[in-house]
């Protein structure tokens, strides 16, 4: 019960942002599409440069992203394939994109510093870039093949920034280059402009949407099925069979995995969404109700879990 009153409360501002965002685009007029715009071409590239520059890179550490992102691109892929005669429109490429990632940025950090050590949440942190590099290159291909020949998606891929902030900071993270102090407090402020304005997206998303139109149930059923089962149980097999048989990871690492897996959907799928033109109404209500879904979906999970 307890664990249960410290999430609501922590996760009560995240749906005031949501009420906000709508309230925005539906009364105010502003423009969901200039936000995601901001979102993808300017926050994203800012924050994930600085967080890799404030990382230090070891074997294990390598093994989160990679791991993170190649699972998120399989399955990404798998469903493009799997479901493609499924959906006549946009709906099966914002489908993939979902499914194969979380909402690890806007909600899995504010999460990570409840449940974690500082350490560990730096670690699930770390592990976001992972996220945030599939959202916006595997996650960005399959979205925009809704809207765009298979080049077109490619060539909207290659110039996205963030892929090459990802790079850069690695980069200057291997020849020693280290965040200057005065720069650390704008950094942070960049971090929660992100987190607000990302969880705003979805309140921006559900303008227009049409609960008849739009709850589409096999659509809900294939994004919840590979979210909030597939990927804990993908998860818990890694633990088990690293845990009893290889020894490579440490608890740290097993926690964040575990974290990680149990995230609602991506706010990403409506941003991507709203600039890809790919059904952001059907996608803002899918996400929304994972994220009402986890607030008694995630106590359950790390109840059984056991391992905070």
């Amino acid at each position: 019960m307890n664990l249960f009153l410290i999430l609501l409360g922590k996760i009560s501002p995240l749906y005031l942002n949501i009420a906000i965002g709508y309230i925005l685009t539906r009364y105010l007029k502003v423009k969901r599409d200039f936000i995601a715009t901001l979102l993808i071409y300017i926050l994203g590239p800012i924050v994930i440069l600085f967080a890799t520059l404030s990382i230090e890179i070891n074997l294990q550490l390598v093994f989160l992203p990679l791991f993170v992102f190649f699972f998120g691109t399989t399955i990404a892929f798998y469903i493009l394939r799997r479901y493609k005669n499924d959906w006549n429109d946009a709906s099966i490429n914002t489908l993939a994109f979902t499914c194969g990632t979380g909402n690890t940025g806007y909600f899995g950090i504010p999460l990570a510093m409840i449940l974690l050590s500082p350490q560990s949440a730096n670690i699930f942190i770390f592990a976001t870039l992972a996220s945030l590099l599939y959202e916006n290159t595997t996650g960005f291909y399959v979205t925009a093949k809704g809207s765009f020949t298979a080049r077109q998606s490619i060539m909207k891929v290659i110039k996205l920034p963030l892929l090459y902030a990802f790079i850069a900071g690695v980069t200057l993270n291997i020849l020693g280059f280290r965040t200057p102090e005065f720069i650390i407090p704008y950094f942070e402020g960049f971090k929660w402009a992100y987190g607000i304005l990302g969880m705003m997206m979805l309140g921006m998303g559900m303008k227009g949407f049409n609960l008849k139109a739009d709850a589409d149930i096999k659509y809900l059923k294939v994004a919840y099925f590979y979210k909030f089962i597939f990927w804990p149980a993908t998860i818990l097999l890694i633990i088990f069979v690293d845990k009893n048989f290889i020894g490579f990871l440490s608890q740290e690492i097993y926690k964040v995995l575990f974290l990680f897996s149990v995230v609602p959907l991506a706010g990403n799928t409506v941003t991507l969404a709203v600039l890809l033109k790919a059904r952001p109404e059907k996608a803002s209500f899918t996400v929304l109700l994972s994220t009402l879904i986890s607030v008694i979906y995630i106590p359950i999970a790390l109840i059984i879990y056991g391992g905070f």
